[in-house]
């Protein structure tokens, strides 16, 4: 039976709407609002009073999409209750729009389903924390631009002028002012009566309220109003709120907007149009080709700090100088500079070592990392990204406290990042295979999905005056009404200023998504979808032609589900997928290189991990790019001979990897620095230089260039300096000797290329945005708990012993230890089910309804319907007991 033929079931609070619902309900409501279920509510009143605190409603409210808050927004300056008639009119308007009819119900059900919205459709009625928050006053003014009631707008006029409004308005009069103010609130709200007023309105007078019906409604008048002004004031169409201050009552607004409350509905989300359109096989190689970019950028990275990064900050992070290094060592601009480095920190393959001196460098898991197939790396990065609240576009920026962000540092997170990415990703999978969005109608989709939190403009409380504008001054013109602007507010209702964040975090994902490879051409890849979780594409019957990226192709299509939010085993077996995806797409490592006469070497490809790390050692990088250009040095066949080659290994290894044949130049270099490499011996002393020649040692002693080392002879074979190993080595070396570090026992130490790693670092965990969202079982057990909480507060009983007759429903019961015992032992025999209260250990005081089992050595054991479990209660920590009602 419903609300209408049973007025008495019609609920009358949040908390027994919220009893009339099924479990499943309950689940949702629990599920959209995740901070209701911290903790779990003991019944279903503290559930409906959480719901209705104002931190909790403004949550609820800042996630709605633009139209459901359009609906909440047109109920909370709706009359209270409203029924949903009314509620349509205030939306679609007296000439009705079918799209707003079709989907006012879907956006009323969300409402209903947050608890915002309680009762039938014939007494809808807005939570009064939303109502509060969402309906017009001058210190916060509503985005649908109305403002107060006749009754409001009217609260300080005196008795008198309101019974002369009434009279010029043509209405008989009347004993007192309220009845006075419902039959003016009354006209105005009838189109015929309301268009015969405003037809002996002179056309002037209209104009005004032209200007003040989509809102702001404030004005400014002057102490002698012009004709145009006393018509309107005479007649109420414009009340005074404030000396010199009149406003356009809401009754009068709605008619003038022939029943809308907002100027512009948007019941249909915006569609992402396509900009361009590639061949899917053309997107993935593109994507293909940047994930290897990636995976060569972050290696790059992070061997560039194998001996130890640059130090950290006292506040934490990368100092300007360092990152601008990082960005000339990595080719590319300081802010993608910043998002490898933080990459790698979120992917737990860059930590700080935690030293007094403290530096950043590589952490031992990217030792693994780089043992993983490239597919496996690329995904760690990936799904690191994907999950990352570190937001490395604001490096740079200041903070609250005017410091400046950095690279690495703190107040980098930004919670919303993860959802916008994944949302992003998800619009993207919608669209065609091979398809890239346009940016604008990316952007509109996201504002409409989560409309742009309200900021005020300017600072302290915002004005219900006019801001004068130089084409309508307020007291330069007689009678002149300003427009207001009003604060915090643009002309549609969105956030007036600064873009907003999510826009902006959105247009970081696009440009991330590119340089990460999970996008090739802005289209989303085949591995990119499947790295979300996405469905399969839909191919169209023909595959598009690949057009620039300056071609505009509008691709009309109805937008894909969004995938929803994968748990971490989810992603984890979706980025296992992504991999598979991408590893056959990337290219296949080689073996071999081509070594030239000048004394370089090209790699036409990616190269074996042991062929690139040794490479690496004996020559230097001179150029990347399709094939990467090595160059042989002294200085780089020395390191190669200070990591414990021979001259017989580097030959070796280069006629094994090379496909040309090894060039004597390169033969004559290795051969020349392996003769003399180890011939000069530096050791501690400070340190020492000891050779068999001593003609070489006369030579150094004689050279210029050693004076600032300090040395003199100890022994024909031997020299002493005041400078340490290392610096020694560095100075010879520069000399242009070749000398070898020994031990203590006079071994050569072998500098061999193992990098400095950091102990072991777990990456950054996200900041997350707000509660978590709980899972089923959780939300099937809180959802019990409350039934049980809720039977236990509200079952009608009877009373026993002591307790007086008259005690309030969900008070503790208070018996006697006779009466308790006796109560629960007659419950034993005949099955019955008791109410107690109950205090633990800690001193909690609660309510449960038990089946007591058994009654024995001072326990009673019952199965709690509470705990859905069978428990024991120590008999002198019930306080009392009752029996349920028939």
């Amino acid at each position: 039976m419903s609300t209408e033929e049973n007025p008495a079931a019609a609920p009358r609070s949040l908390a027994e709407a919220l009893r009339g619902r099924d479990d499943v309900s309950l689940a949702a409501l629990l599920r959209s609002r995740p901070d209701l279920i911290t903790p779990v509510p003991t019944d279903l009143t503290q559930l409906a009073t959480r719901a209705g605190t104002r931190a909790s409603v403004v949550r609820a409210l800042e996630r709605l999409d633009r139209f459901t808050l359009q609906a909440a927004q047109a109920l909370a300056v709706a009359s209270d209750p409203v029924t949903y008639g009314e509620l349509l009119g205030l939306m679609a308007g007296d000439d009705g729009d079918p799209a707003v009819s079709a989907a006012l119900p879907h956006a009323l059900g969300t409402l209903r389903e947050q608890a915002l919205v309680w009762g039938g459709e014939d007494r809808l009625r807005l939570v009064r924390t939303a109502r509060e928050l969402l309906a017009p006053s001058p210190q916060h003014p509503s985005p649908t631009g109305l403002g107060p009631t006749v009754r409001e707008a009217a609260a300080g006029m005196s008795p008198g002028r309101i019974q002369e409004i009434v009279a010029t308005a043509g209405l008989p009069s009347t004993h007192d002012s309220v009845s006075a103010l419902e039959a003016l609130a009354g006209l105005f709200s009838d189109p015929e009566r309301m268009s015969a007023l405003l037809d002996q309105a002179p056309s002037e007078s209209v104009e005004v309220l032209e200007r003040l019906v989509w809102g702001p409604p404030y004005g400014q008048v002057t102490a002698d109003p012009a004709p145009r002004l006393r018509w309107l004031l005479d007649r109420g169409l414009l009340l005074p709120t404030a000396p010199g201050t009149v406003v356009l009552p809401r009754e009068v607004a709605l008619r003038l907007r022939a029943g809308r409350a907002h100027r512009t509905t948007e019941p249909v989300p915006p569609t992402v149009e396509a900009a361009a359109a590639h061949a899917p096989r053309i997107v993935d190689a593109t994507a293909a080709g940047q994930a290897y970019t990636a995976l060569a950028t972050v290696e790059e990275l992070l061997k560039d700090w194998h001996e130890g990064g640059p130090a950290v900050l006292r506040a934490g992070g990368l100092s300007v100088r360092d990152l601008k290094r990082t960005a000339v060592a990595l080719d590319v601009p300081e802010p993608v500079a910043a998002f490898w480095v933080e990459l790698a920190y979120a992917a737990g393959l860059l930590a700080s070592d935690g030293e007094a001196d403290e530096r950043y460098a590589a952490t031992p898991a990217y030792d693994e990392w780089l043992e993983r197939p490239a597919g496996e790396r690329w995904a760690r990065l990936a799904t690191a990204w994907l999950a990352a609240t570190r937001t490395p576009g604001v490096v740079g920026e200041r903070d609250a406290k005017d410091r400046t962000l950095s690279a690495l540092g703190p107040g980098l997170d930004r919670s919303a990042a993860p959802e916008v990415r994944h949302r992003v990703l998800a619009l993207l999978a919608g669209l065609p295979e091979g398809a890239a969005p346009d940016g604008e109608s990316l952007l509109a989709r996201l504002r409409w999905e989560r409309p742009p939190r309200v900021v005020r403009t300017g600072g302290g409380t915002p004005s219900p005056y006019a801001r004068r504008t130089p084409a309508q001054p307020a007291e330069g013109a007689r009678g002149a009404v300003a427009r207001a602007e009003t604060p915090g507010y643009a002309e549609d209702g969105r956030a007036g200023g600064e873009d907003d964040l999510r826009s902006r975090l959105a247009r970081w994902t696009l440009a991330e998504a590119e340089m990460l490879g999970v996008t090739g051409r802005g289209a989303l890849s085949s591995h990119g979808r499947a790295l979300i979780g996405a469905p399969a594409p839909r191919h169209a019957e023909a595959e598009p032609e690949p057009t620039g990226p300056g071609d505009k192709l509008p691709v009309h299509h109805r937008q894909a589900p969004a995938p929803r939010v994968l748990s971490p085993a989810e992603q984890a077996t979706a980025a296992a997928g992504a991999a598979r995806l991408l590893e056959p797409l990337l290219p296949e490592p080689l073996d071999h290189v081509l070594l030239q006469a000048d004394l370089t070497a090209v790699a036409p490809g990616p190269l074996e991990r042991p062929l690139a790390d040794m490479l690496g050692v004996l020559a230097d990088v001179e150029s990347k790019g399709g094939a990467t250009v090595y160059r042989f040095t002294p200085g780089s066949v020395r390191r190669a001979l200070d990591a414990g080659r021979s001259a017989a290994d580097l030959h070796a290894f280069l006629a094994a990897h090379s496909r040309t044949p090894v060039p004597q130049p390169l033969a004559y270099l290795i051969d020349d620095l392996a003769r003399r490499h180890g011939h000069l011996r530096v050791g501690a002393a400070s340190s020492y230089v000891r050779c068999d020649d001593d003609a070489v040692l006369n030579e150094i002693l004689a050279d210029k260039r050693a004076a600032g080392l300090g040395l003199r002879r100890l022994a024909p074979t031997v020299l002493a300096a005041r400078t340490d190993p290392a610096a020694l080595l560095e100075g010879l070396r520069a000399m242009g000797f070749a000398p070898a570090a020994e031990s203590a026992e006079g071994d050569v130490l072998i500098a061999r290329a193992d990098a400095y790693r950091t102990p072991p670092r777990t990456p950054p965990a996200p900041v997350p945005d707000g509660p978590p969202v709980p899972d089923d079982t959780l939300l099937a057990a809180a959802v019990r708990a409350v039934r049980a909480g809720d039977l236990a507060s509200t079952a009608p009983r009877r009373p026993v012993g002591g307790e007086a007759a008259g005690a309030e429903p969900g008070e503790l019961p208070r018996t006697s230890a006779a009466d308790t015992l006796a109560t629960l032992q007659a419950a034993v025999l005949t099955n019955d089910t008791v109410w107690i209260g109950y205090v633990n250990a800690e001193g909690a005081a609660s309510q449960r309804v038990i089946a007591p089992i058994r009654v024995e050595g001072g326990f009673v054991t019952a199965y709690d319907h509470t705990a859905d479990e069978v428990r024991t209660y120590p008999l002198h920590r019930i306080t009392g007991v009752a029996e349920l009602a028939d």
